[in-house]
């Protein structure tokens, strides 16, 4: 089913906007040159090469126009079309997000599987480290957790590491999430997360890209993507991420576009919180609890009420907010040592809880 959201675009017209966008260079500035100039995509694969030549189109994309490989691709992507869940968002069109419609360079057209609806909802975009330690991984939970709950859509990149975490923990809430691929949506990256990719499109959640749907895992792609995260969210919460890591990427793109930038702290002998650590230095707001980001976005015309659920233990509200050894624990909840180590131990013995080389941390998820 082509949605109505390319209704507007007969079947000829829509073919040639997706052979044009099959083209090499041809971002939103390129697409809207040649749209504007020749009136239509159709009018402009049709267009004498010296016309393109003229607007300072380099000879490679000329060149293309009439290669095997962009019609193809082109078919295969209608096709692709026809099928349920399967939806493409023009940046002209309605269905288009907003906020992403707003950036400097927005894609000209976005593949989604699953519900492009999702895509104008309130998002919260939860990235970090790929090789996230365990209690970075918890955290990612935690918050996505209770993002989900207090409504938000839940967006990241379906990388390994704190990006899965965060996808996974937003369906456990029964929340819905979206995934930003940084290849085409018929060649998904990494393998490893297919089945993560099915159950979110399963639970109501959507898959966005780009890319050709045929497009492989090009290394340049991946911090392209990023802005499309970013793009789309009110804010980006970047829970730990080392000094070259692919997060600060994206926390650069949110704070140039806007959007609110949140950082979690972490040990300054953790490689993975030198990321985060530079991000507060250079403006982000540092966060140790979700109220603390539901606080920055009152404003948010759109907002769903916060209804954020407080873990029902003391003990286990104060491991949410960071790791604690037995006697931190005691002093922050005014009880004796004796009665907050039973009440570990329970919280163990339940799963909730989990001590590593002395300190106790919350498990989530």
């Amino acid at each position: 089913m082509l949605t109505h959201h390319s209704s507007h675009c007969p079947p000829a017209e829509l073919e040639a906007r997706l052979r044009l966008h099959r083209l090499p260079e041809t971002g939103l500035r390129r697409f809207h040159t040649l749209l504007e100039a020749f009136g239509s995509a159709s009018s402009a694969l049709t267009a004498p090469a010296g016309a393109w030549r003229a607007l300072g189109v380099p000879q490679a994309t000329i060149d293309a126009r009439r290669s095997a490989e962009v019609r193809d691709g082109a078919l295969a992507a209608m096709a692709w079309l026809e099928r349920p869940g399967q939806h493409l968002l023009m940046w002209d069109s309605p269905g288009y997000p907003a906020l992403l419609g707003e950036i400097d360079d927005a894609p000209p057209l976005l593949f989604v599987a699953g519900n492009p609806a999702l895509l104008e909802r309130p998002q919260i975009a939860i990235v970090g480290s790929r090789r996230a330690t365990p209690t970075a991984l918890d955290t990612a939970r935690a918050f996505s957790r209770y993002l989900s709950q207090a409504g938000f859509v839940v967006t990241s990149g379906l990388a390994l590491g704190i990006d899965g975490a965060a996808h996974r923990a937003a369906l456990e809430a029964g929340g819905t999430t979206i995934g930003v691929l940084g290849t085409g949506l018929q060649k998904l990256y990494p393998q490893r997360h297919r089945d993560l990719a099915r159950q979110m499109l399963d639970l109501g959640g959507a898959l966005v890209s780009e890319y050709p749907l045929d497009a492989g895992p090009l290394p340049g792609n991946f911090p392209r993507r990023n802005r499309i995260i970013s793009g789309m969210s009110l804010g980006v919460l970047v829970v730990e991420a080392s000094l070259a890591s692919g997060s600060l990427i994206t926390a650069r793109l949110a704070a140039e576009q806007g959007r609110e930038v949140y950082a979690i702290p972490g040990s300054i002998h953790h490689p993975g919180a030198k990321g985060c650590h530079q991000l507060i230095r250079d403006g982000a707001l540092l966060v140790e609890s979700v109220e603390q980001i539901l606080e920055t976005l009152q404003g948010w015309k759109n907002l769903p009420p916060a209804t954020v659920d407080k873990p029902d233990h003391p003990l286990l509200a104060l491991l949410l907010a960071a790791p604690q050894t037995t006697e931190a624990l005691a002093h922050c909840s005014e009880q004796p040592l004796a009665q907050v180590l039973a009440q570990l131990t329970e919280l163990e013995l339940e799963g909730r809880v989990s001590n590593e080389a002395g300190r106790w941390f919350a498990r989530v998820g």
